[in-house]
């Protein structure tokens, strides 16, 4: 039976998390333990999906509340995708930032057909300056 809670960034375990990027095959910086610690410490809604203990699954998100929400990881275990994991994380999430707040993501490559049939509207309007590292 897997369980959702929300959870404070100082307590999710950086090497778990990097192994569940791994898992869910997401591009992510697994190598740096701090740099993973530092993305869940400063991220202020994070919701994970745990099998007994084990973590296979988070959204980690950055929210005002109350206008936008800018869900920064999806990720869910190769083992447990395709079983409503996902779809139950963004739920979560959504039910937590309210109906007033907009959800904004980028998604991996492998990922863009997933979430339109979760309601999610492609937008031409985006710009971003690319990480250097």
């Amino acid at each position: 039976m897997i369980q959702y809670t929300q959870e404070a960034g100082d307590t999710i375990d950086p090497k778990e998390l990097a192994v569940l990027f791994r898992r869910a095959g997401l591009p992510r910086p697994v190598g740096d333990l701090e740099r993973i610690e530092k993305m869940t410490k400063h991220a202020n809604l994070i919701i994970c999906a745990r099998d007994k203990n084990r973590l296979v699954g988070i959204a980690r998100a950055l929210t005002d509340f109350c206008y936008c929400c800018y869900l920064s990881d999806l990720a869910v275990d190769s083992a447990y995708q395709k079983q409503g994991v996902g779809k139950k994380l963004i739920q979560k999430v959504t039910e937590l930032i309210g109906e007033g707040s907009s959800l904004l993501l980028l998604s991996a490559p492998q990922a863009t057909s997933y979430y339109s049939h979760l309601g999610f509207q492609k937008v031409e309007n985006a710009w971003k300056v690319p990480r250097k590292r």
